[in-house]
């Protein structure tokens, strides 16, 4: 955090939208600030393109809406919308995003999130921001221009690095319970502390969050996942006791069992080093690589099982975590598009890499780990060396040197043969056109064995070799080729 003086604090609102704004603002005897996230980022030196003011009208109704509609006259190339079911309006301006909105207060129904407005004063609108870091406010009228309004001393908390609420977090959370995600999300992405009253009231108000939509709180796990070190997020989420209910399988994984002196690691906390793992080795934030390291493990509760030779084992969770991740993002409102599908190829693959790594390396089983994976083998490998957390250094070092060769193997052999994406060179058309097939499995069964030899790295992958392997495989079932 940097402290500020007044006169930094002008030197940052001297942009001409603040003055033009001011201005404006002035001319229609109106109030108004820049509140919110625009202006911690401002203490915080964080970049932020997102600007809120509110408007306080001395007895003009929607000052919000007034004010931006004063302010198309006067820039020619804004865009303004206004939305007057809300009161509200947005004007985007030189690669800058502006909302206004009236100062109000608020009050809640017990089942809704949605509140009842009035027009209120600024600091009635203070009053119900949701944190103290959030509600502080800088003047941009010229008489008062750069002045920080701070009632809840928000500034100390930015320089403690504390999440508090500006009331009582009780109501606060009650009220709205998705301010218990932001809350916790806010924590994540700062890497600051939820202060203990504050925690408390999480604990207190967590089953509050079944009201919410599961498109609202994706969104916040979204932010959590993307943040620096995304663990944080969830082990909050989890202490406060909100993980086992917006996140059931996620929590299923916490817990060590021993039997016969032989236990297995905690793949709660083992996931959450992957998750990390990932964010780190990213250049650019991917989010949908990281859902896959978050539930690369998902499917271990369902497979777990005692073996008396082998001690506990978790076979085939890769297969059931996959399928088990549909009615994950269809419940959390996640896209159920490629993007989902990306997710499970690689949590259903995430064995595969591993698997050869610890064997001899084959030609034949990169080939397929390359057919399979096709663009995505890159996260892939990724994905699979940020999964490496064991505390034995030597295992370590000894999975990512076979790793290495993993990915020398994949190097060489797209070179090669030309793996990725590939199709086989004889289609299902061809085929049924030499054979005078129409569509059946048999078409399938001979399109296969073409794939599997160029797989196995019987027959290179050319058409001629393909074409002639074909005829054998089809002499073998009784088909003659039409010549």
């Amino acid at each position: 955090m940097k402290h500020l003086t007044r006169e930094d604090i002008q030197q940052a609102l001297s942009l001409p939208i603040f003055k033009i704004i001011g201005e404006t603002a002035d001319q229609l005897n109106m109030e108004c600030y820049v509140i919110g996230g625009w202006v911690r980022d401002l203490f915080l030196q964080r970049s932020s393109q997102d600007i809120d003011v509110v408007v306080v009208g001395g007895g003009i109704e929607r000052p919000g809406i007034v004010l931006a509609e004063a302010l198309k006259k006067k820039l020619d190339k804004a865009n303004i919308a206004i939305f007057r079911n809300f009161g509200t309006a947005q004007l985007k301006y030189n690669h800058m995003e502006v909302e206004f909105v009236g100062a109000r207060r608020e009050s809640y129904d017990r089942n809704s999130r949605k509140p009842i407005t009035e027009d209120g004063t600024l600091e009635e609108d203070q009053n119900r921001r949701d944190f103290t870091i959030n509600a502080m406010a800088l003047c941009l009228n010229h008489a008062r221009f750069g002045e920080l309004i701070d009632p809840f001393n928000g500034i100390d908390d930015l320089e403690d690095r504390i999440i508090a609420t500006p009331l009582n977090p009780d109501i606060t959370f009650s009220d709205d319970p998705l301010r218990m995600m932001r809350c916790i999300r806010f924590a994540t992405q700062l890497n600051f502390y939820i202060e203990d009253e504050t925690f408390e009231a999480l604990e207190q108000n967590r089953d509050r969050i079944k009201i919410i939509s599961g498109e609202r709180i994706a969104d916040e796990l979204n932010k959590i996942i993307l943040a620096p070190i995304p663990s944080k997020g969830f082990i909050d989420l989890d202490r406060c006791g909100l993980l086992e209910i917006i996140f059931p399988e996620l929590a299923a994984l916490q817990g060590v069992e021993t039997r016969n002196g032989r236990r297995h690691k905690d793949n709660f906390y083992h996931t959450l080093e992957v998750l990390d793992n990932v964010a780190k080795m990213q250049e650019t934030p991917s989010l949908w690589l990281r859902w896959a390291a978050l539930l690369h493990d998902i499917g271990k509760p369902k497979s777990k099982r005692w073996d008396n030779l082998l001690g506990w084992t978790f076979h085939n969770h890769n297969n059931i975590g996959a399928k088990m991740i549909p009615n994950i993002f269809r419940r959390m409102k996640l896209p159920m598009n490629e993007k989902m599908k990306y997710v499970q190829k690689l949590v259903e693959l995430h064995m595969r890499p591993i698997v050869i790594a610890d064997e001899e390396v084959t030609d034949s089983a990169v080939r397929r780990l390359l057919f399979e994976a096709g663009d995505d083998i890159d996260d892939l490998m990724l994905l699979c060396t940020a999964d490496i957390t064991s505390k034995n250094e030597e295992k370590k070092r000894r999975f990512r040197q076979n790793f290495e060769l993993v990915r020398q193997k994949l190097i060489e052999i797209e070179e090669k043969d030309r793996i990725r994406n590939f199709q086989p060179p004889v289609s299902g058309e061809e085929i049924m056109e030499l054979f005078n097939l129409k569509p059946c499995p048999t078409v399938g069964v001979l399109k296969n064995a073409v794939k599997d030899a160029i797989l196995d790295g019987k027959i290179p992958n050319e058409y001629e070799a393909a074409k002639a392997l074909l005829l054998k495989e089809a002499e073998k079932i009784g088909l003659s080729a039409k010549f």
